[in-house]
């Protein structure tokens, strides 16, 4: 079974060693270990992909093994596995303004579109409170008066509903390295209304209008600390317009046609796991 484990915490000497002689004194093979240290926030972390034997121990005690020395530690230790149980992958929907790609995931999840299930929805604004509403899905903002969120009330969220996949559509702020890497592994789906990597950041419709493009697209990638998209795009695609369209209009085929079909699209290979992400890159799973 395959498992992925991450640990955050205030850097310190020797705070990988005991995870992993834990692990593969259990019998684990380990199959991908990175560490990083940001001396800027005396942050250590650490993703490590292994695999867990089956007719051992199950990862519930692995978990509860990891808390123990996450407690002599200091750190953060999580443990995940879309094996651990017989049912659709749990979603967190990060929301901001646009109503259009959570909606389009609902109405896929609730088509039959995608095996999966929309634990709960989560804004840092209001804005799409009703969508969640209207599918009976539970909302919970964790931004204040002036959107800023809560990254703490975040990470508890998507820990106690059990999340697998934490998916941004269109929540518009840039996660910290943090909570990147709380979650890291491939476990954080994000919708970038632009093609990638000619056309980042928060206006990308209006910086490919201004270099007079005639192509326009969304992209959909994992999200991994410290780089920008690139090895990590699950699924792109992308429209054309005709020399003299309006910037209003070709915003308004993005963001209400396109970009739904993109981010479904996108999930759809994640929870019917055609892609993961192996070391910064999404690689074909093996048949």
């Amino acid at each position: 079974m395959q498992v992925t484990i991450t640990a955050v915490g205030p850097d310190n000497k020797g705070l990988a060693d005991p995870i992993i002689h834990y692990v593969t004194g259990a019998g684990a093979n380990i199959f991908e270990i990175q560490m990083y240290d940001r001396d800027s926030e005396q942050l250590f972390a650490m993703l490590m992909r292994i695999d867990w034997p089956t007719a051992g121990v199950p990862v519930a005690t692995l978990r509860k093994h990891l808390q123990e020395i996450a407690q002599l530690r200091g750190l953060q230790i999580r443990a995940w596995s879309r094996d651990e149980h017989d049912r659709p992958p749990r979603l967190a929907i990060c929301t901001t303004f646009r109503p259009e790609p959570p909606l389009a995931i609902l109405q896929a999840i609730r088509d039959g579109r995608l095996k999966a299930e929309a634990a709960v929805m989560i804004g840092n604004r209001n804005a799409c409170r009703s969508v969640a509403d209207q599918f009976d899905v539970p909302f919970v903002n964790i931004g204040d008066s002036a959107g800023n969120p809560d990254y703490a009330q975040l990470a508890q969220v998507i820990d106690e509903q059990q999340i697998d996949y934490v998916v941004l559509a269109r929540y518009m702020r840039v996660l910290p390295a943090e909570v990147c890497w709380k979650f890291a592994g491939g476990r954080i789906i994000n919708l970038h209304h632009g093609l990638l990597p000619p056309f980042p950041g928060f206006r990308p419709y209006e910086d490919a209008f201004q270099h007079h493009m005639l192509c326009f697209g969304a992209t959909v990638h994992f999200i991994v600390p410290e780089l920008d998209a690139g090895n990590q795009i699950i699924f792109q695609s992308a429209f054309s317009v005709l020399p003299g369209t309006p910037l209003a209009d070709i915003k308004r085929v993005g963001e209400s046609d396109h970009e739904p079909n993109c981010i479904v699209e996108g999930i759809r290979r994640v929870v019917d796991r055609e892609v993961e992400l192996h070391f910064h890159r999404v690689v074909r799973k093996p048949s």
